[in-house]
């Protein structure tokens, strides 16, 4: 079957290198993919939103299954254009994204439905707004409601500095129309994990928990990004607990979404935050993680594809899926200055020197016409290894960071360590 794989990151090369091992797998075209895809795919120069481009590519290659990697094109509705043209794709509708696209939907759906969470309120007036915060006790999260390139949520310390968040996403529009309403939250303390899997919309297969690491720098230091790497499973966190975030979170998201007449399709990954009290849902992702993809994929044992089709088709129920039992560490390189400012364009060094069983899974990298793979993006590289512990991983992952290299190259040396052990 011919397949089409939306998405330009690292997220997109693992999917892609998964998707190429399926013996089911005729042709396999990436939009607009990346140097790593190009590899193993042939990219398209269809921009990851070009709702109507994408549409059109795939009626023109006669796709059979559309694979949509980002939240954005699943938010603007990408799988209910394609589905007026009839070919099936693996991924929510844009009612169902909601559950990433709007915090506030979110925020309602586990309040209404039982779901554990933090205690929150939700405001489009800044006075509203400001008098939950002088009335709240402890500190604060602010989100915007809408999707702004991961920077919506403002972790805050001090009543002053959320009313300051408050006035810029209320009052001066910082984050534009994704901003205009706002929910307000007390911040969770513990460790974060994050819990995907596949759902068809009734039937749910769960995969092993991940956790990345998102500050830029070492001891979870600096300021937020995509994510900097992140490593499975949480040798932490007991198989009781993991059954009950399964059975209380994951599926009962599910049943939620349909009893809402949302049914969801496709990745479901709550993000979670293990407090004194139990898990709590931090936030939902309409799709696979970066960098947990990148962990996740290269555990799996059963064909990608055969998965894929299944959610498409409604079908999951029956499939076995399995995982290995080994541990994965993967190591995000990334652009000197990022996630701020930086430069692009550098010659990648080392890519043939890494060992055979490590991959290097690409993200912000182009193939010049000479054939030299060079920088494009922020988060450039993702390193991964497998091994029996996660020490064994670890080791071995930056191992091979090491005999990569690029002018400006940056990335944390304390991947798949827990606090505490480092």
């Amino acid at each position: 079957m011919n397949v089409l794989l939306v998405g330009s990151g690292a997220r997109e090369h693992t999917i892609a290198w998964k998707l190429a091992q399926s013996p089911l797998l005729g042709q396999l075209s990436v939009a607009p993919g990346n140097a790593g895809t190009a590899a193993i795919a042939e990219n398209l120069p269809v921009a990851a939103n070009d709702i109507e481009g994408l549409a059109a590519a795939a009626r023109d290659r006669r796709i059979d299954l559309v694979v949509v990697g980002p939240e954005e094109p699943l938010a603007r509705g990408l799988v209910d254009r394609l589905a007026v043209v009839g070919i099936p794709a693996f991924g929510p509708s844009r009612a169902a994204a909601e559950i990433e696209s709007s915090k506030v939907f979110s925020k309602t759906l586990m309040q209404s439905h039982g779901i554990p969470t933090a205690a929150f309120g939700t405001f489009d007036s800044f006075d509203e707004a400001a008098a939950f915060v002088r009335a709240h006790r402890g500190p604060l999260v602010v989100k915007a409601d809408g999707l702004a390139a991961g920077k919506g949520a403002v972790v805050t310390s001090s009543k002053e500095e959320a009313l300051a968040t408050l006035e810029e996403m209320l009052l001066r529009g910082v984050f534009g129309d994704a901003g205009r309403r706002v929910v307000v939250e007390e911040r969770l303390q513990g460790r974060e994990v994050t819990a995907h899997a596949f759902t068809d919309g009734r039937a749910v297969v769960s995969m092993p928990l991940s956790c990345d690491h998102k500050p830029a720098f070492d001891g979870d230091q600096g300021p937020n990004t995509g994510g900097m790497g992140a490593y499975s499973p949480p040798h932490w966190l007991d198989r009781a607990t993991e059954e009950w975030i399964d059975r209380h979170v994951t599926r009962a998201t599910v049943d939620a979404m349909f009893e809402e007449g949302r049914p969801y399709r496709g990745v479901l990954y709550p993000g979670l935050m293990m407090t004194a009290d139990g898990p709590r849902v931090l936030e939902y992702n309409c799709r696979f993680g970066d960098p947990e993809t990148q962990v996740l994929l290269p555990r799996l044992k059963t064909d990608l594809l055969e998965i894929l089709q299944a959610v498409a088709n409604n079908r999951l129920e029956g499939t076995v899926v399995e995982w290995s039992e080994e541990a994965c560490v993967g190591v995000v390189l990334a652009s000197g200055g990022y996630p701020g400012s930086y430069e692009t364009g550098f010659p990648i060094e080392g890519l043939d020197e890494v060992d055979a069983d490590v991959q290097v899974f690409h993200a912000g990298t182009k193939r010049r016409e000479d054939g030299v793979v060079v920088t494009a993006g922020g988060r450039v590289l993702t390193v991964v290894a497998t091994g029996a512990t996660l020490a064994e991983a670890r080791e071995k992952a930056y191992r091979n960071v090491e005999r990569i290299r690029f002018q400006g190259v940056h990335y944390r040396r304390d991947i798949g360590v827990s606090r505490g052990e480092a």
